[in-house]
């Protein structure tokens, strides 16, 4: 599964949210159709920023694992989303450029439900590489998002000069740069590229899209993270912000890594209106659980991997873990949850007057949770590189896993900066060893958590990825951590 420019934004009161809600997670033939019933009583954020996922960098063209799926910003009622194939995609009305939604008062199902099909979405059929092509229902759709959300020359330009490519698939949603071509001039300060975000099949209910679209808008207007022009129940218009995409190389870098530390510790210290309870993290686990052990898969080699999985009797080591996790004090702070380089950018425009190169993206999973989670999740992303152009499009090299040396420069750099916001008393040597037991422990929790996603999005997602390799990848991995730090 990457990140600011002062922005406007526009905040409006959504007090209800029911509705039908048609994702494109892929070729026309494979559209998803999202059911969800929520009552939210919210800020609904107008105006967007911009890995994934975990998902997306605003910048070159390639896979981010970034935008995993589904924002991360707990409720102790989150409802989940149904994600079901569809042909032909459901008609949408449009009235006076507003999209309108066709109500339907359902309780909202797991998000398997209705989901054993006989062709299981895990794209094993994908082995010559990803597509590079948009297809014409998304193209049509994103001028038509384009033109109803961007001012100026957006909205008289013609479809036929509508220029769209694809930045990358992410994890979990579909990213998209559109852009004005170079004959249409512009009328007023509308941004001549925008990047638009899909989401893919969410699995934290669309309670979460709303906080996490509150979020960016707040973020926004800290200057912090991306401006959001645009946002619809499919997806967002976010800035565009012109990049080199990091790779996940350049994380072992002390100069980034030191950098990448700084910012972390400022994000912590945020103060946001979200519950305060660390209640994302293990509620993510258990709600995940509950899907996995139901799963059916239908396609043979899915079979044969779910059931290699499961021997592992997660449910019992989920347990040792919570009881792992009890015995290591970590702070409740305000995290990013998902600091991996698809959601870091190098910004290439940046203020001359400022020393800052980085900028944290992507904020779907953030969310108040314990401070070593942060930290281990982000030492975990060393090993994964996603910009891998063949099956299953990721490639694991644990020994790029952090030294005891690379792993202290960046507990350093946090607490240097941490400093500046509060007083730090102890035995400095202490709280370094603390700090690296908590940060490795709680990676154990990174590699639980994302493997359990991962064997769902091998059930329901249609993107171009070996989600059941990676789950059985990153549950190797967990139980190798597990033999080091407990």
């Amino acid at each position: 599964m990457r990140f600011r420019l002062p922005s406007h934004v526009w905040l409006i009161r959504l007090s209800s949210f029911t509705g039908q809600l048609r994702l494109s997670a892929g070729p026309p033939s494979s559209l998803l159709r999202l059911t969800v019933h929520a009552s939210v009583p919210l800020l609904f954020a107008r105006s967007l920023a911009m890995q994934p996922s975990r998902n997306v960098t605003s910048g070159e063209k390639g896979l981010d694992k970034t935008d995993k799926p589904g924002p991360g910003l707990y409720s102790s009622n989150i409802p989940a989303v149904t994600a079901e194939d569809i042909n032909p995609p459901a008609e949408k009305k449009r009235t006076e450029n507003t999209l309108v939604l066709s109500e339907r008062n359902l309780k909202t199902p797991s998000p398997l439900f209705l989901t054993n099909c006989d062709d299981d979405s895990e794209a094993e059929s994908f082995r010559d590489g990803r597509s590079e092509e948009v297809d014409r229902d998304t193209r049509g759709r994103a001028h038509a998002w384009c033109r109803d959300f961007l001012s100026g020359s957006w909205k008289t330009i013609q479809e036929r000069d509508f220029q769209i490519s694809i930045v990358s698939g992410g994890l979990s949603n579909l990213l998209y740069l559109c852009s004005l071509p170079d004959h249409v001039h512009s009328v007023g300060e509308e941004p001549r590229q925008v990047l638009l975000r899909v989401y893919g099949a969410i699995l934290q209910g669309v309670d979460s899209l709303v906080l996490e679209s509150v979020m960016f808008a707040i973020l926004a207007e800290r200057s912090l993270g991306p401006k959001l022009y645009g946002i619809f129940p499919e997806g967002r218009l976010e800035q565009y912000l012109p990049n080199t995409r990091m790779h996940t190389n350049q994380l072992s870098d002390p100069g980034i890594s030191a950098e990448i530390a700084t910012k972390l510790a400022h994000f912590h210290e945020m103060v946001m209106p979200f519950n305060k309870e660390p209640k994302w993290l293990f509620g993510t686990i258990n709600r995940y659980m509950d899907q996995v052990i139901k799963i059916n898969f239908t396609r043979e080699a899915h079979v044969k991997k779910y059931k290699k999985l499961m021997k592992l009797d997660l449910p019992a080591e989920l347990e040792n873990l919570r009881a792992l996790l009890a015995a290591t004090p970590s702070p409740v702070v305000f995290c990013h949850n998902d600091v991996q380089e698809g959601n870091i950018l190098v910004l290439e425009d940046h203020d001359h007057t400022s020393t800052d190169t980085l900028m944290l993206i992507d904020f779907e999973y953030s969310s108040y949770n314990y401070r070593g989670f942060d930290f281990g999740n982000h030492f975990c992303e060393w090993m994964y590189d996603y910009t891998y152009n063949e099956w299953p499009f990721y490639k694991a090299t644990p020994e790029n896993y952090p030294t005891r040396e690379q792993q202290l420069l960046f507990i350093r750099s946090y607490l240097a900066e941490q400093k500046r916001y509060s007083d730090i008393s102890g035995d400095k040597t202490q709280i370094e060893e603390d700090m690296i037991i908590e940060a490795n422990r709680y990676a154990l929790a990174s590699h639980f958590l994302w493997g359990l996603w991962s064997i769902i999005q091998a059930k329901i997602s249609k993107i171009e990825f070996g989600y059941m390799d990676y789950a059985q990848c990153r549950f190797d991995a967990y139980f190798k951590q597990k033999k080091l730090f407990t």
